[in-house]
């Protein structure tokens, strides 16, 4: 996992609407990465229905919150749809979880992503980061809330 201090990896990828998302669209505001395993499996449906239910309070801080795992765009829009969700989810499908592995986040052995938050500040320095130690573990949103009181 990255650790705080180092320079966050730079990035472009594409959002459920196929529109190209830069790490540098946010320079000067903080940036919460939310790696996570794949769309539509029970666990990842529920950590991101948690941090839609803060979303407000997360932008209210003045960070935006950003999804990131290794399916597509078309996969990505029909979840975010189905969820509710607000905020973009990036598809770092191909080639498969090269931001998500600059992160340390990918997970080669199994295909996908852990469950890892990465908070970027407006530097572009990461602040903070936090691995799940169990794929079933869901990093709760009050780590982030902790992370962005820092």
């Amino acid at each position: 996992m990255i650790e705080p201090g180092a320079r966050a990896p730079g990035f472009t990828l594409r959002d459920q609407d196929l529109e190209k998302v830069s790490l540098a669209d946010y320079e000067g505001r903080h940036v919460v990465l939310a790696f996570y395993p794949g769309d539509f499996s029970p666990v990842c449906s529920d950590q991101l229905s948690i941090y839609q239910e803060v979303l407000g309070e997360i932008e209210e801080r003045g960070a935006s919150l950003l999804g990131i795992s290794v399916d597509g765009v078309f996969c990505h829009r029909a979840f975010r749809e189905q969820n509710g969700l607000q905020m973009p989810l990036l598809a770092d499908y191909h080639p498969k979880g090269e931001v998500s592995a600059a992160y340390g986040a990918y997970r080669a052995d199994r295909g996908f992503n852990n469950r890892s938050l990465v908070l970027v500040g407006p530097d572009g320095t990461v602040e903070w980061s936090y691995e799940s130690p169990s794929d079933l573990e869901i990093p709760g949103a009050n780590l982030i809330f902790d992370a962005l009181e820092r």
